[in-house]
């Protein structure tokens, strides 16, 4: 008597699924949220951007860098190996080819707008070496906004960053300033990784990686406490109006599980969220507790649906084509619509389920 209602309960639960499946599907495709207008500083940036990646690939085949075709078909030499002595985690390959659109700048650009940048304003970045598109991203962002980056750098990466040694996060700032990408010196850096201290590198690896950072003439920061890393990076970024986040890095995100609930994107107000305590706490929430806004750059995938960046393309769009949109401010009496048909479809399964279970469930004659 048991095994049949089972059975119907099972399958109400597998067409639950699939109408919720569909009805996703057709909200993401046919309802998506209100296009951006394109301002001329967008534009700006991803000009900016696509120009930043013509100058990386011409360094690297000038110095004879390797691009591993597979890895990185559409050429930008800002997809390293896997694995090397830089890795610190793992990560998405596609997520890293995704961030190399050179319409993300002009996503930032918007984002920081949206944040209050204006031109003179000091931008914090905190950008670690396993996104370096999106380092590129933020800082052609801030040029055309003509606002000022003041940038820390984190040369660990997670796979398929700038994981290579002869090519890591502060070679490639230092191309991107010397070739007038941008004109704002590195504030400092650390090894990033566990602690933000490297401890996860091995030691020969740390120590040249230290050398590296103080021979560049980059303030160098290895501080394993993270409260007093925090304190040391708000000292150093001083009176700034938004900081942007790239990465996964520790003294940027703290060690608290409240990070999890900070969404891609810009947030104008995470004092809704819990603030950690101080120990746990990193710059992120740092800044807003402050009151800063903060742009979180690490996950790209949501990143890509909420604001309609084309996952993973080949080849790379040409700058200003793509359909930037934001989900967040609503989609208008079309979602409504979906989201009613969506609920309608749910009763009706529960109702044909229930409507199938009383001659099942009454006596016998």
């Amino acid at each position: 008597m048991t095994e049949a209602p089972a059975r119907s309960a099972g399958v109400r639960w597998a067409w639950a699924g699939l109408v919720s499946l569909a009805a996703w599907t057709l909200l993401q495709t046919r309802v998506p949220g209100p296009v951006l207008e394109w301002t001329p500083a967008m534009l700006d940036a991803a000009r900016r951007m696509e120009s930043a990646l013509v100058v990386v690939a011409a360094h690297c085949r000038a110095a004879r860098i390797a691009v591993n075709e597979g890895a990185d078909p559409n050429g930008t030499c800002l997809i390293g190996p896997e694995m090397s002595e830089l890795f610190t985690t793992a990560g998405q390959l596609e997520a890293k080819r995704t961030t190399t659109n050179p319409d993300m700048a002009a996503l930032v650009a918007h984002l920081l707008t949206e944040a209050g940048v204006s031109r003179g304003d000091t931008v914090a970045v905190a950008a670690s070496g396993s996104f370096p598109a999106l380092m590129m991203a933020a800082l052609t962002a801030a040029e055309a906004l003509g606002a000022i980056p003041l940038t820390i750098l984190s040369p660990g990466s997670s796979s398929w960053g700038a994981t290579r040694p002869e090519f890591d996060l502060i070679d490639l700032h230092r191309v991107l300033l010397e070739r007038g990408i941008t004109h704002a010196p590195a504030a400092a850096a650390s090894l990033g990784g566990s602690g933000d201290t490297g401890r996860e590198f091995d030691p020969e690896v740390r120590d040249r990686l230290a050398r590296k950072i103080v021979d560049s003439g980059i303030r160098f920061l290895d501080e394993p406490d993270l409260a007093a890393n925090v304190a040391l990076r708000m000292a150093i970024y001083g009176d700034v109006v938004a900081y942007v986040n790239i990465g996964g890095s520790d003294a940027s995100l703290g060690t608290s599980p409240e990070i999890l609930k900070v969404p891609a994107g810009l947030s104008l107000d995470l004092l809704r969220i819990a603030l950690p305590p101080a120990e746990q706490r990193g710059v992120l929430f740092e800044m807003a507790a402050e009151g800063v806004p903060v742009v979180h750059l690490l996950h790209v995938r949501g990143l890509a649906l909420r604001f309609g960046v084309a996952w993973d393309p080949v080849p790379l769009p040409l700058a200003g084509t793509t359909r930037l949109r934001e989900d967040a401010r609503g989609r208008g009496p079309a979602f409504w619509l979906l989201a009613a048909a969506w609920a309608a479809g749910l009763a009706a399964v529960a109702l044909v389920g229930r409507g199938r279970r009383r001659p099942a469930d009454a006596p016998a004659a």
